[in-house]
């Protein structure tokens, strides 16, 4: 990682124009990612996040399996525009999906009752994390990328593709490339008016 965590944090935006090419290795992919898994918190140490790393062929087959879905139930007189971003995502050079295991939240329930309801929600944190964490990563290391979200339209067909279990349940998508060209300008509400310290 060149850049600062600051720098990465700040740096890290939509991006939307991404090409097929791998700025980084396989190998050191695999190792960003599975960093964040191994180091990113959740609840009770519960460990619910699951992640699937699709790259070449196989991130493109994950935008086709999108398309054929969403063609399904969105107008054929709407389907272009639909139809070009299912191209410029699967454009890219991988794509990484994100999944809590239910049936680790499950068990997590039944130890800890007092906190039944909070275990899902706290999934949901620890999952948000992740996808920040990753998504940095990939930041620091050239990457564009960007968070999608067609589940559940998409789970069935995920799960049978991949052979994956069926207790993953899938909340995003996350497809990058090289960047082909800059996000657009950000405006930030006044940081004033949502941080207070308090001493």
């Amino acid at each position: 990682m060149t850049k600062s965590f600051a720098e990465a944090v700040e740096n890290r935006r939509s991006i939307y124009a991404i090409s097929e090419e791998s700025l980084i290795s396989d190998e050191r992919i695999e190792e960003l990612v599975s960093h964040a898994i191994k180091h990113t918190p959740s609840a009770f140490n519960s460990q619910t996040g699951r992640v699937v790393v699709l790259l070449g062929e196989k991130s493109k087959r994950l935008w086709q399996i999108t398309e054929d879905t969403l063609r399904k139930i969105v107008p054929a007189e709407n389907f272009d525009s639909t139809a070009q971003r299912m191209a410029a995502f699967g454009g890219g050079y991988g794509t990484i999906l994100f999944f809590e295991d239910i049936a680790v939240i499950e068990s997590m329930q039944n130890q800890f009752e007092a906190y039944k309801e909070n275990f899902p929600v706290w999934s949901l944190q620890s999952s948000g994390m992740l996808q920040f964490v990753i998504w940095t990563a990939l930041e620091a290391e050239g990457f564009g990328a960007s968070l999608q979200h067609y589940n559940p339209l998409i789970d069935e067909d995920v799960k049978k593709e991949w052979d994956l279990p069926s207790s993953w349940k899938l909340l995003a998508q996350m497809p990058f490339g090289r960047p082909l060209m800059a996000a657009g300008e950000k405006e930030f509400q006044p940081v004033e008016d949502r941080l207070k310290v308090i001493k």
